[in-house]
């Protein structure tokens, strides 16, 4: 396995190495025009008729200088080259020759580091345009060598709509999602390798690299400043809590399903609307009038006539609150579930359940055998993306006991309590008086990792990626 892996590793970089030294070969050996577009964009396609196209090209090109000498070189500069996100700290200091205390703007390490993932990232950007305005300079030279002529702009235009419209189409959510998402995920990942904290906020106050410190303080049991012991209770109440709340919803909402679907049960219309009416509310709206009637003073108490803290009761390890937060998760989840197994209940061929019937097979063997592993095969995905997505659900927890009741057994480094998932642990990081914004970055990465690792080794395990052949 090992020695594959490199094997794909080397054809890899063998590959990128031979398209490199082979373009910049034909660069050398091409045009005049080639030559000088490698230099100034969009010359190549001027000097071929390509008014348009080589005008956006050196439009493109004039801006990413004007943008590298008044913006982003600067910031280059300070996040690659000077190995410091700031050296000037904001403050008053004196001047001796006006004998006065000047105030000093100082540096922002936050916007060191922000915009310079972005100045790289345009850089990245202006990088691939002048392979493209290489490239199409190259196929120039290679369409005019075979005595053809070089597309116009009305026809490059007519072949993006009719045989290309997936690159103007697909542009915008790209664009989208590397603003909105890949650059914030670089800029959070870079995050963890500072020391960016309540003791470092700027711009009073500078923060700076600290390599993989942060990662050895996640897995330190040193007092007072070791985070493992924490991390590794809220870890095993993650797991706990994802795989009761994924798996009681499935089942239970199957077997709610089974019974609707039933022969003789009648308004099998009327169950099912029910359902969808549960599911027609808001899940916070749910959460926080759940919250409320939970509450020590709430609605439930009122009725029973009782005082318990439902929510908030930290005897036997918060074991209360615990329950009942998987409880209101049952009542908000088991609807999708059974709207969902009642649709492929009904695809299940009668003809195999009635012949495994006249062969004497009891309701659990129809059940074991035939239902159980034909909705496995079919919801193996949504099994998956169930049991990832309530290990970040973070709207039950938050929503209902706000991450507490806080028992004084996870207090101490990080502040979490003990509902917390990993996920409302890093926001209460980020969020407390003491914030530790490259501790949640930290276990951010943690969080991301399980889940890939979890989604990618169970979903090739499952038979619906397996033998997908055999439901078509």
């Amino acid at each position: 396995m090992h020695s594959k892996n490199r094997e794909r590793k080397e054809n890899f970089f063998t590959r990128l190495y031979a398209k490199i030294k082979n373009m910049l070969l034909t660069v050398l050996h091409g045009s005049l025009a080639t030559k000088l577009s490698c230099c100034f964009m969009g010359v190549g396609q001027i000097m071929r008729g390509q008014i348009v196209k080589g005008i956006v090209y050196a439009v493109l090109e004039i801006l990413f200088v004007l943008f590298m000498v008044f913006f982003g070189g600067e910031y280059i500069g300070r996040f690659v080259f000077s190995g410091h996100l700031g050296t000037v700290t904001e403050g008053s200091y004196w001047n001796d020759e006006l004998g006065i205390y000047e105030t000093v703007q100082g540096d922002n390490s936050f916007l060191i580091l922000l915009y310079g993932v972005v100045s790289l990232t345009a850089v990245v950007f202006f990088v691939s345009l002048w392979v493209m305005n290489v490239r199409g300079s190259l196929e120039n030279d290679r369409l005019l060598a075979q005595g053809k002529k070089v597309s116009s702009f009305k026809q490059d235009c007519s072949l993006l709509i009719n045989k290309k419209f997936y690159i103007p189409l697909l542009a915008p959510p790209l664009v989208g999602l590397l603003v909105f998402t890949v650059l914030p995920i670089i800029f959070m990942v870079l995050i963890a390798f500072t020391n960016y904290d309540y003791q470092h906020l700027p711009p009073s106050k500078l923060f700076d690299w600290v390599g993989f410190k942060n990662f050895g303080n996640l897995f330190s049991i040193a007092e007072g400043t070791g985070f493992f012991p924490v991390f590794l209770r809220v870890l095993a109440w993650t797991f706990v809590w994802a795989f009761i709340a994924t798996f009681t919803n499935y089942f239970l909402g199957m077997i709610l399903a089974l019974m609707i679907n039933k022969k003789g049960i009648r308004l099998k219309m009327l169950w099912r609307t029910l359902f969808v009416v549960a599911i027609a509310v808001p899940q916070f709206i749910t959460l926080l009038l759940m919250s409320k009637i939970l509450d020590g003073d709430g609605i439930l108490n009122k009725i029973l006539g009782t005082t318990v803290y439902w929510l908030s009761d930290t005897r036997y390890g918060s074991l209360l609150p615990r329950v009942m937060i998987i409880l209101v998760n049952m009542w908000i989840g088991i609807p999708y579930t059974i709207l969902m197994c009642s649709g492929i209940l009904m695809n299940i061929p009668q003809s195999v359940l009635e012949a495994a019937k006249l062969d004497g097979a009891s309701p659990w063997q129809l059940f074991i055998k035939i239902i159980l592993p034909y909705m496995l095969h079919v919801t193996g995905p949504y099994l998956i993306t169930q049991f990832v997505g309530n290990i970040n659900n973070f709207n039950v927890i938050w929503l209902l006991t706000g991450g507490g009741p806080g028992d004084n057994i996870l207090y101490g480094v990080g502040n979490a309590q003990s509902t917390d998932l990993l996920v409302t642990w890093l926001y209460r990081l980020t969020t407390d008086t003491n914030v530790q914004y490259n501790m949640a970055s930290v276990i951010g990465i943690v969080i991301f990792v399980i889940c890939a690792s979890l989604s990618l080794i169970t979903y090739n395990k499952t038979k619906a990626a397996k033998n997908e052949e055999d439901f078509q």
